[in-house]
């Protein structure tokens, strides 16, 4: 799986928890809503400046947000 399906549906992971639409993390975030919608789809490559905002918006920090399966090895070869 592309490196940017897997932050798009860790990001939607995130999101969907909290209850937030991507209108709401956008605002929380400070960018587009079309942005988020592209990046969560897997369609945009993210900036880090743009994931770092993301990730704050979705309170939690780049260590607990890259610890999943997501990302992980099996993950990518069973994909």
């Amino acid at each position: 799986m592309d490196i940017r399906k897997k932050i798009g549906l860790r990001i939607k992971e995130y999101r969907t928890n909290l209850k937030l639409t991507q209108e709401a993390l956008a605002f929380k975030a400070e960018i587009d809503k079309t942005y988020v919608n592209e990046v969560e789809n897997g369609k945009r490559n993210v900036s880090v400046i743009n994931l770092e905002k993301i990730i704050l918006a979705l309170e939690t920090d780049f260590t607990n947000f890259f610890n999943s399966d997501i990302f992980s090895d099996k993950v990518s070869q069973n994909a």
